[in-house]
């Protein structure tokens, strides 16, 4: 059976933040924002509806800003979380344009919000060298729900077992196949070559 097209989750696969921390790690010493706060005052609290779709990014974020750091502006922070959260994993990507060369169709799989979503495929560039982003906010639903799978096969016209996704959480992983796609967890130690020979 031929892996028709790989779907490629984010963070933690496709972006990898050098420090296990991430993109929060220096943000108290940069912007005098401390990251415990921040989580506490606007991810525990709007992350869902953000992520979702359901609320947009700065509707949300700019009265926390107010509230808790009023010298900190909305653009400021989202620019330093954007460019401190893109550290992309050039040997994984390499990998990928070279197997979309060859015939495989290759798709981001991925729970963001609107914005960050756009930023990924503009700014990064991956718009040129992926067939297709599928991301939480624009699909209502994400990873692990049986939703999202379903909703990028409605997308993409593909079956579930001509899909392969790589990521790097096991619920999800197990989502996916318990859709009856193919699967595997990302841990970044072995090639996504031998991978999909795992598959075959």
């Amino acid at each position: 059976m031929t892996i028709k097209a790989i779907m490629v989750d984010v963070d933690g696969v496709l972006i990898v933040h050098p420090d296990q921390r991430g993109w929060t790690v220096n943000l108290e010493r940069d912007l005098g924002i401390p990251s415990t706060q921040l989580q506490s005052a606007f991810f525990e609290q709007h992350w869902d509806d953000v992520v979702h779709g359901r609320a947009p990014l700065r509707e949300r974020l700019t009265p926390v800003l107010q509230e808790h750091w009023p010298e900190i502006r909305c653009d400021a922070l989202i620019d330093y979380w954007f460019t401190n959260d893109a550290h992309l994993n050039h040997a994984l990507l390499a990998e990928l344009v070279s197997i979309r060369n060859e015939g495989t169709e290759v798709h981001l799989a991925t729970v963001q919000e609107h914005e960050r979503a756009r930023y990924i495929w503009d700014a990064l560039g991956l718009r040129t060298r992926f067939d297709g982003l599928h991301y939480a906010a624009e699909l209502g639903c994400s990873k692990p729900a049986a939703a999202f799978y379903k909703s990028i096969e409605a997308r993409t016209g593909f079956r579930p077992n001509d899909l392969f996704l790589i990521d790097d959480k096991l619920a999800n992983v197990q989502g996916a196949i318990e859709r009856g796609w193919r699967s595997a967890l990302w841990t970044g130690d072995v090639t996504l070559r031998s991978l999909i020979a795992q598959q075959e």
